[in-house]
């Protein structure tokens, strides 16, 4: 069983400053960069293993009572999960050679940001299509300077401190030695120049927020979520650096009677019990406006009717559109006047006489939908 005190080379009464100076030293001398041993590396893993769990109280607390078995599993831990040892392997290590992925670059031309728009659309606008006018705020480049960021008459100039590098190094003591890291110049940002005189219209930036009245081509078919690409019209870049892109995300309206799945609609249509018996030809609402359907006689509730083509087209190919379904809701009378309970009874009747039915015992609407 391993003790991470003794690996440590300190006390069980050891506190935390303790711990942490005996690790640095250990570390730094069976670092794998700076001792080439063999088993110099298991050894600077042994002493990480033992400052992961020494240098947490609850941890510490865990082991000091129930030793390795009250840490639930040993090992090495990956380097993510390491809290403060990672933090200072990378403080320690950073500007080793580069080797942590390199080091900050002089920056160049930079492309604009993208942004994005939401757009709240109508359900015949989202079929067909439409051509929205919106205001938007965005970066352009500035038009006093010409994204300079300079007074006329002046311009940018090579940084007096990274000699139009971008980067400079600097020389970092720790307790394994000095290394020496590159960062970017505080001076110019990374950029190599500095601007003596700024524009005063962008303050030296650049780029001017402006707000400008577009027009976005809505293509037929769309439906909420759908994202469209406007090329070109994001933030301006920096320093000869391409526009970004304008997206915008469309939300459709509900409509009150229609609904829509894919390129079929969908909606009920009410008619009476005659119409559903005797059948009709009725006028019902579509996407198109007034369109004729017929019912056949002898409609059952709940059946579907279709419109051939009168549904959304699909998107990219306005010429294929889908159907419109409409869903048949039979509505029964509450009240009857005499009359029509009269003809409505001898018709039940007669239905009954067929069957060879008392009248009473089918039912009224038995005998007008059951047949015979």
């Amino acid at each position: 069983m391993a003790d991470y005190y003794a690996q440590l080379g300190v006390g069980r009464d050891a506190d935390a400053d303790t711990i942490k100076r005996a690790y640095r030293r250990l570390a730094r001398q069976y670092h794998p960069d700076v001792n080439k041993d063999p088993g110099a590396e298991d050894r600077f893993k042994e002493i990480g293993r033992a400052y992961e769990v020494l240098s947490d109280p609850q941890t510490k607390a865990r082991y000091d009572q129930f030793g390795e078995a009250g840490l639930g599993g040993g090992g090495m831990p990956d380097m993510g999960d390491m809290g403060g040892f990672a933090d200072l392997f990378e403080t320690f290590f950073s500007g080793f050679g580069g080797a942590a992925g390199g080091g900050p670059r002089r920056r160049g031309p930079r492309q604009g940001d993208d942004l994005r728009l939401d757009l709240t659309i109508d359900f015949s606008e989202a079929v067909f299509g439409a051509e929205k006018e919106v205001q938007l705020r965005h970066l352009e480049t500035c038009g006093t300077c010409s994204g300079s960021g300079a007074k006329a008459g002046s311009g940018p100039t090579t940084c007096g401190t990274c000699s139009g590098a971008g980067q400079v190094r600097r020389a970092t003591r720790t307790p394994f030695g000095s290394f020496t890291q590159v960062a970017p110049c505080p001076t110019c940002e990374g950029t190599g120049q500095t601007i003596a005189d700024p524009c005063t219209a962008c303050q030296g930036q650049g780029l001017q927020q402006v707000t400008k009245k577009l027009r976005i081509n809505i293509p037929g078919g769309v439906d909420t979520g759908t994202r469209l690409r406007v090329a070109n019209e994001g933030n301006a870049g920096q320093r000869g650096g391409g526009p970004g892109d304008l997206y915008v995300f469309l939300a459709v309206r509900a409509h009150p009677e229609l609904r829509r799945e894919g390129t079929t609609i969908l909606s009920e249509l009410p008619i009476s019990y005659l119409q559903a018996i005797l059948g009709d030809t009725i006028e019902v609402e579509t996407v198109d406006g007034k369109e004729s359907l017929e019912i056949p006689a002898g409609t059952q509730p709940g059946a579907v009717l279709t419109l051939k083509g009168k549904g959304v087209p699909r998107l990219g190919n306005p010429v294929a559109r889908g159907n419109h379904n409409f869903t048949i809701k039979v509505q029964l009378p509450t009240r009857l006047s005499g009359d029509e309970r009269q003809l409505l009874e001898q018709l039940a009747g007669h239905h009954s006489r067929k069957d060879q039915r008392p009248p009473h015992k089918s039912g009224l609407f038995g005998g007008l939908f059951g047949g015979g």
